[in-house]
């Protein structure tokens, strides 16, 4: 029986942990956190930091194993490839090209060392040496750590005054203690966000999101919806598949899932934000196999052990999707979600994760979530009616 590692115990893990054990491959996951849910399901479960790269070899030696993934957890992504390498395992791509895509300061000077689109950008180890270097930004612009995901530390700031707040709250998010100050691209139509998959290094599957955000939330920067087919046209989808396929030529990447966040200025230019080797948070691969019946989770797991990887190839979407990402707009008690009936016929899947009497908070990240909507339409106007307004049609109600 083959032996896969999945670092972290977040629930996105569950349909990785489903699809492993249904290939017959017994799962151990690793964190810090030993209440985290996905541990209720796999076979085995170890306590590691999951940043702590030799820490996770040394038990990755101990227990044997034949695979490891960070899948929706970007903080093990370095160390999982660390792993790779250093036991000869499958592996998304050279350790020194997962280190790059990990590093938003790193990633940003390879983008532009060969020669894509990228925002401007200055990277600081502390908030009194970013602000004396002030005079070098223009408005508006984006402070975030280097080395965290689901936009945790994450602030727009256009004007110098909001500077200094952004970058303590960047800071505080940071795990190696860098931030990153870079040129906000105001973007044509919406950004993307989602998933794609790569078998020897070629871009096999790329699929394009139109990422939708709430503008009353606590952080109005965390993606609170995600809709499929994209804004995008179809030469911008070209284009972006194009430098796709080039970025990971050039870093020799092999076999993995990615997810990607890329967007369209309104200069017309085409931008790669970020390229991370692991599926995406809010459940983007399963909605994926919704939308087009390709099953990245499948092929992530397979491709992570050494396993043939089938079935993953380019296909239209099978009607307009949507995942809402349902949230709680303050602190509060959850009380219940109200669904407006005129959209129950719509709704695919309902994914509640807490009851009458839990806690909330406020959407000011991923983490703050709680739950999704799966909802499927017949076409764009409608979709796009739902998608522009959720809170029309759906709401976490707290007291």
């Amino acid at each position: 029986m083959k032996k896969l590692m999945l670092l972290g115990g977040i629930r996105y893990l569950l349909p990785v942990i489903k699809e492993a054990h249904k290939l017959g491959i017994y799962v151990i996951t690793a964190d810090y956190l030993p209440n985290n849910i996905a541990h209720k399901y796999s076979d085995e479960y170890v306590n590691v930091s999951i940043i702590d790269k030799a820490a996770v070899l040394k038990i990755a030696r101990e227990k044997q194993i034949d695979g490891i993934m960070s899948f929706g957890v970007d903080p093990g992504v370095v160390a999982a490839s660390y792993v790779q390498e250093q036991m000869g395992l499958p592996a998304f791509g050279p350790y020194k090209s997962v280190e790059i895509l990990q590093n938003k300061d790193k990633f940003r000077k390879f983008l532009a060392d060969n020669n894509f689109n990228v925002p401007w950008a200055f990277s600081f180890d502390s908030v009194e040496l970013a602000m004396k270097s002030a005079d070098k930004y223009s408005y508006p612009l984006i402070v975030k750590p280097t080395d965290s995901a689901g936009s945790k530390g994450c602030t727009r700031v256009d004007e110098f005054g909001a500077l200094q707040k952004a970058l303590v709250y960047a800071m505080e998010h940071s795990i190696s203690g860098h931030i990153i100050i870079e040129e906000f691209i105001e973007q044509n139509g919406c950004s993307s966000d989602s998933d794609c998959f790569s078998i020897d290094g070629k871009l096999e599957f790329a699929s394009f999101s139109a990422q939708r955000f709430d503008r009353n939330a606590a952080n109005p920067y965390t993606p609170s919806a995600y809709s499929w087919p994209a804004t995008y046209t179809v030469e911008q989808e070209n284009v972006l598949r194009s430098e796709l396929q080039r970025l990971l030529a050039l870093l020799r990447m092999k076999t993995s899932v990615y997810n990607i966040e890329t967007r369209v200025g309104v200069n017309g230019k085409p931008y790669i934000m970020e390229v991370s080797p692991r599926g995406g948070g809010n459940r983007l691969s399963e909605m994926l196999r919704y939308a087009t019946g390709v099953d990245l989770i499948k092929a992530a797991v397979c491709a992570s052990v050494g396993l043939p990887v089938e079935n993953v190839k380019q296909v239209p979407y099978n009607g307009h999707w949507a995942e809402v990402i349902l949230h709680s707009e303050n602190d509060g008690v959850f009380e219940s979600l109200w669904v407006d009936e005129s959209a129950r016929k719509n709704i695919i899947e309902e994914d509640l994760w807490v009851r009458s009497g839990d806690k909330v908070e406020g959407f000011k990240g991923a983490n703050n979530a709680v739950g999704t909507l799966v909802v499927k339409f017949e076409s764009e106007s409608e979709m796009e009616q739902f998608i522009s307004d959720p809170g029309k049609y759906v709401r976490v109600c707290t007291r």
